[in-house]
């Protein structure tokens, strides 16, 4: 995103990392058990300090270890099952509370019921939620530096609930300032070609609404070390179905490189100047 401004802008810079935690209930004999993974996860988190982090499929115990092992953030977020629950997923923001202050935030049902916790439609198989939360950056200049991030888990089985959910999310995101930076990541259970893919990016109409947002990747003018591997369990599919659509960013660098045991994405936002993506699949 770049500004016009009588003066130089000062670069200031954040970085956002998205974590699937995934198969949480497997066995610790397992090579894929969450006990084999999660210092994995911790080491990579701590090696980036991003100022945000955001998790999908996370349950309490893999969000309390994280949050035991890096004191230095806070989390948002509520189970899927709503607020009075702690026994199902969560998609979580975790951000760094010396550096961004969190002024609002959300959970809302992907369902004819948005308000209504544990709610299920379109043919999906279990609840899904977005998670949402602004942030503004501290320790900068007047008026300071806002953005959202937006984080989900779309139902893996049925295209219509992809859809429907991609519809609502971004009535959400088009409800918000319009100069107001969006991130939207987690886990979409369907590639970018897909009618779910092509509505975010205004390819396609769903109920009559198109949606407008970048894919990180394809507008990224630097790519490297790209891989096909997009699972931390090595299934080799020629096409993600985790990715990044932002609005109000520009995406100059995107680096993909396999290195451990959890699937993430990191990217990184240069105030006033541009978003840099960085994709780690961990295997």
């Amino acid at each position: 995103m770049s500004h016009s401004r009588s003066t130089p802008a000062t670069s200031l810079s954040i970085t956002v990392m998205t974590l699937n935690l995934h198969e949480g209930e497997q066995r610790s004999e397992s090579p894929n058990s969450w006990e084999r993974r999660r210092d994995i996860c911790v080491s990579v988190i701590t090696s980036y300090s991003p100022i945000i982090f955001c998790t999908q499929q996370g349950l309490r115990w893999q969000l309390d270890y994280l949050q035991q092992c890096l004191p230095g953030y806070d989390q948002f977020g509520i189970s899927r099952k709503g607020s009075q629950d702690n026994t199902d997923e969560y998609c979580t923001i975790f951000y760094e509370k010396e550096k961004v202050e969190l002024t609002e935030g959300g959970t809302f049902w992907l369902s004819e019921s948005p308000s209504v916790p544990g709610s299920i439609s379109w043919g999906a198989t279990a609840p899904c939620i977005a998670t949402w939360a602004t942030f503004q950056l501290k320790r900068v200049e007047s008026p300071g530096f806002s953005f959202q991030i937006v984080n989900t888990n779309l139902d893996k089985d049925s295209p219509r609930a992809r859809r429907r959910s991609a519809l609502l999310t971004w009535q959400h995101i088009a409800s918000l300032p319009p100069n107001l930076p969006v991130i939207y990541c987690g886990g979409f259970n369907t590639q970018k070609e897909s009618m779910t893919g092509r509505f975010l990016l205004g390819r396609s109409r769903e109920h009559g609404v198109v949606g407008d947002m970048r894919d990180a990747w394809p507008n990224a003018r630097v790519r490297k070390n790209v891989s096909l591997i997009h699972t931390y369990h090595g299934f080799k599919g020629i096409h993600p179905v985790y990715f990044i659509v932002v609005t109000n960013f520009i995406c100059p660098f995107y680096e993909e490189t396999n290195v451990g045991l959890s699937q993430i994405t990191m990217f990184f936002y240069i105030k006033r100047h541009s978003l840099h993506v960085s994709k780690k699949t961990l295997l």
